[in-house]
């Protein structure tokens, strides 16, 4: 099976380029989560992972069982806060979008990304806290349609993320 024209494909004995998108994980409470946040980076080709709070950060053993190794083949820092994190990134000239339950947010694939680029996904429960949602430049949601509002963290962050990658490919063709 071949890969869509322009698209960059590392092999597996060596990186593949990374793409510059940035995942800030705010509080997260699941360092399982947080483990498969990393696996999905490695494999996608995400720049960097910023944890923030009190966001499990290598190494850490639950998050290390996840990860499966990615945990030391993508990049991580860590910041006190998501304010924080939103803020260094805006300096570094990336647009920062939140991704929120919020129904008045348009939906993750109804937008257009320019890189660099960068996702706040917040706590599971609480979601992102208000000086945090501010700050960034926009927000986004995925769409729901059962009675739940909410899909778990890493799943959301994989959607998110091969949407945006669908998007670049697709512009790339043009």
């Amino acid at each position: 099976m071949s890969e869509p024209p322009g698209v960059e494909i590392g092999d597996r004995d060596s990186a593949g380029p990374r793409q510059p998108i940035v995942l800030v994980l705010d509080n997260l409470r699941s360092a399982y989560n947080v483990g498969n946040i990393f696996r999905l980076a490695e494999i996608c080709g995400i720049e960097r992972l910023v944890t923030c709070g009190y966001t499990a950060t290598p190494p850490h053993p639950k998050l290390v069982k996840t990860a499966r190794g990615c945990d030391t083949l993508v990049p991580c820092e860590h910041q006190p806060t998501g304010l924080a994190a939103v803020e260094a990134l805006q300096a570094e000239s990336y647009r920062v979008f939140a991704v929120e339950t919020m129904t008045e947010a348009p939906p993750v694939w109804d937008v257009g990304y320019e890189l660099p680029v960068a996702f706040v996904f917040g706590n599971e429960a609480l979601g992102l806290g208000p000086q945090t949602l501010a700050r960034c430049d926009a927000v986004v949601r995925l769409p729901v349609f059962g009675r739940k509002n909410s899909l778990n963290v890493s799943n959301c962050a994989a959607v998110v993320v091969y949407t945006v990658i669908r998007q670049l490919q697709e512009s790339r063709r043009v």
